[in-house]
């Protein structure tokens, strides 16, 4: 370990592993900190997208037996996905230390805008650099509620570790990351229970997506509860009340699910300059520099959209102001789109109704059901809507897509936004068959 760098990361994430592997290749004298070496590689390989979605995905094949299968099933996919996170921490580290990035294990705090104060195991050590980059993502929001340290209560992260399927799951939280968990666990198996404080589901998408969203989970057998103020948990119970009137709900396991919020907490921004939004969030320009000249910051530590990609591209625009042509910035990305790992999944991009409406933008809807896919047909998979917004010149504004694949579809839709390619364009191209993405000819016939 030196005591000055040329640049500092803090936070192993996919924005912050990239630009220390970049900078040290070229180059560079490069440290990164990290608090937590079971983050090696960030939240999306440990806790997040990849352990999940290896839940999900063996979650649709669970056997149709009696809930001790089930449960058995479970107990070795909890397995499975350990092995596989712990597969891929090791290899991020190992990449990473592989281009001669020294790898600090410890919590860092800024003294001053080039320098940092890092706490290990064997003391604290001052750290310089020329420049630092935060990469320190986000933490799961914990409600101010009685009981929410109880014992069997979990977060979107502990719950991954939990060995034994519950029968009974409530989620508190209707939103992505509940849902996704809603999903999973039925069909594990689990008789799982919504309960949102909101008294609409899905506020943010169209109501004929959020009713066809609804429809599907209801047939798992997931019950949704609107309008209930949580106010206490405890192992076994969670106790909420609507309109006034209390109840209790008895599980074997509760989920928090109401949400992330930016890791700065400790990081000393206000000895560096740094300034953070009233959320905690870094305040960053569309080259995501802070208020600090030397420093930069990437990911959900910015307090804005919370995917892996998402850091992976600010990790692009980060290296072009630095040592590119400081053209990339937020701002010219292009349209985003994202997808939720529901059975069928839901994948979005651009403009909903409700988007278009405020906005005041004429638009015509195409829409088409799941059901009249044939490979959809063949997967036997055919719940779902896919729905698109486009101008009587054909330009598309956005898409919602719920049905199967539609993780992968909506990239195709993304591309040909970015690159204005029209609907007729689509409705005309060539697509392999049988296939999901053949649906698009279509979908965007105008």
């Amino acid at each position: 370990m030196k005591a000055n760098y040329d640049i500092v990361v803090i936070g192993f994430g996919k924005a912050g592993k990239t630009l220390a592997a970049k900078f040290s290749k070229s180059g560079k004298s490069v440290a990164l900190v990290e608090k937590d070496k079971n983050m090696y590689g960030g939240t999306c390989i440990n806790v997040g997208c990849i352990p999940s979605k290896r839940l999900i995905t063996d979650a649709a094949k669970s056997p149709k037996g009696e809930f001790e299968e089930k449960a058995q099933h479970y107990k070795e996919t909890v397995a499975e996905k350990k092995k596989l996170t712990a597969a891929l921490n090791k290899a991020n580290y190992d990449k990473v230390a592989s281009t001669g990035v020294d790898i600090i294990d410890g919590t860092a705090s800024f003294k001053d805008n080039h320098h940092i104060i890092v706490s290990t195991k064997d003391g604290n050590v001052e750290i310089e650099a020329e420049k630092f980059i935060i990469n320190t993502g986000s933490v799961t929001v914990i409600p101010k509620i009685e009981g929410a340290d109880s014992k069997g209560v979990y977060t979107s992260e502990s719950i991954m570790n939990l060995e034994e399927l519950p029968k009974r799951l409530t989620i508190v939280g209707g939103g992505y990351i509940g849902l996704e968990f809603a999903s999973m666990y039925a069909d594990f198996g689990s008789k799982v229970t919504i309960v949102q404080d909101g008294d609409i589901f899905l506020p943010r998408e169209d109501e004929d997506i959020a009713k066809a969203i609804r429809e599907v989970l209801e047939a798992k057998a997931v019950e949704i509860v609107t309008g209930a103020k949580v106010t206490k948990a405890e192992e076994g119970k969670l106790y909420y009340e609507i309109a006034g009137e209390s109840k209790t709900l008895d599980s074997d396991a509760i989920l928090l699910a109401v949400g992330r919020r930016p890791n700065t907490d400790g990081l000393g921004c206000e000895n560096s300059g740094v300034k953070l939004t009233d959320r905690g969030g870094v305040v960053t320009d569309e080259h995501l520099k802070t208020s600090a000249d030397n420093i930069w910051a990437a990911g959900d530590v910015c307090g804005k959209l919370q995917f892996t990609y998402i850091s992976l591209d600010d990790s692009r625009i980060i290296w072009d102001e630095i040592m590119g042509d400081d053209k990339r910035t937020t701002e010219n990305r292009g349209a985003f789109s994202y997808s939720v790992f529901i059975n069928p999944p839901f994948s979005r991009v651009g403009m909903s109704e409700k988007d278009a409406k405020a906005a005041g933008v004429e638009y015509k809807v195409l829409s088409l059901s799941a059901n009249a896919i044939p490979k959809a047909k063949v997967l036997r998979k055919t719940d779902g809507l896919l729905k698109a917004l486009v101008k009587a010149d054909g330009t598309i504004l956005g898409a919602e897509l719920f049905c199967e694949e539609s993780y992968e579809m909506i990239n195709f839709i993304k591309l040909a936004m970015d690159h204005g390619i029209k609907a007729r364009d689509i409705a005309n191209f060539i697509f392999t068959h049988p296939t999901m993405s053949e649906s698009l000819n279509d979908l965007f016939v105008m």
